[in-house]
């Protein structure tokens, strides 16, 4: 497995990340798995020689945080060996203060991530959108003394408009903090809005990418027909971002020219796809999720699915704008 520093950090990680949104309790999501169903594919990742492991305190409600954790506690050689990242911002109760970006809910955010992930410290600390009813000084300082205590070596983003990351970065530096390190947003080939401001941003200010859903919701991999059919019982049941109706034919003519190129390949076209972000010089790894096994040796194995320039721009064809997605 390929690896590659975070941004402009010294922190390797590897080209792969395992998104762990899949593993928890199929009580929050009808496609989620449970832990023994969960705790193989972590273990493959580890030795795959992935290190690098995304999860969220809403994910589950915290289930799969505790999964995430035991497991890797039970599997790595050692914490040190892993680099862990998670995320924090999205209701975790009815309580009106269990959510958000408050300088509250942080400091009990860590805190509880720490506990159910059973580490002392989280590699990667990211915000999982932008709160509009927080004063972003005030989140920020919170997000430094999380750093300045030894609960986070690292910060993070998830999506958001680019002004408002932007304005993060700016009022960081202005205040002399802890500055964000990380993006973690949508980005696919038949999602690329973010190459309008996000990306440039990033690539200016040596901020890692790392996007999430490479497959458009497994769309890239052909979890829908044409008529817009669900295959799979996550494609079935998934209505938050690009469902059915959201397609277009150009998509379609996009994930066939995957498909021609896999075959020609001979790999998948989940292969295809992913090795299309690897090589956009701006991504760092890609956060994949994996529900079956061949989910994940696709992942692992599109690090080394090489492609010629003319490939690339080929892959990149016909992709018409669309409708901002994924800060919800």
């Amino acid at each position: 497995m390929e690896t590659t520093r975070l941004g402009k950090t010294g922190l390797k990680v590897s080209r792969i990340c395992l998104g762990t949104m899949t593993y928890g309790s199929p009580n929050w999501r009808d496609w989620v798995l449970g832990e023994e169903e969960a705790r193989p594919f972590i273990k493959r990742a580890l030795e795959a020689g992935i290190n690098f492991f995304d999860s969220a305190d809403v994910y589950s409600v915290g289930r799969s945080e505790e999964i995430v954790g035991k497991a890797l506690k039970d599997f790595a050689p050692s914490r040190d060996r892993v680099v862990i990242a998670t995320k924090a911002c999205g209701v975790m109760s009815d309580d009106v203060n269990d959510r958000g970006l408050s300088r509250k809910h942080l400091m009990h955010a860590i805190d509880n991530s720490l506990r159910r992930m059973q580490t002392d410290y989280i590699d990667l600390y990211q915000i999982h959108r932008f709160d509009p009813t927080t004063p972003i000084e005030e989140t920020i300082e919170a997000l430094h003394d999380i750093v300045k205590a030894g609960k986070a070596r690292y910060i993070g983003a998830s999506s958001m408009y680019a002004w408002q990351f932007s304005k993060y970065l700016h009022t960081q530096e202005k205040m002399g903090v802890t500055k964000f390190v990380s993006m973690q947003d949508f980005y696919n080939l038949v999602y690329r809005e973010e190459e309008r401001e996000m990306l440039p941003l990033c690539r200016d200010q040596g901020i890692a990418v790392i996007p999430w859903s490479p497959l458009a919701r497994g769309f890239l991999a052909g979890n829908r027909s044409r008529d817009g059919e669900a295959q799979t019982t996550r494609a079935k049941s998934d209505a938050n971002i690009l469902t059915p109706n959201a397609f277009r034919e150009g998509d379609y003519d996009i994930r066939d020219r995957v498909d021609r190129l896999a075959n020609e390949k001979g790999v998948s076209s989940a292969q295809i796809a992913l090795a299309w972000l690897l090589h956009q010089p701006v991504v760092t790894a890609p956060i994949v999720g994996a529900s079956k096994m061949k989910h994940l040796d696709d992942a692992i194995a599109a690090v080394n699915v090489k492609l010629s320039d003319d490939e690339v721009k080929a892959l990149s064809k016909g992709y018409q704008t669309r409708r901002i997605m994924g800060h919800a």
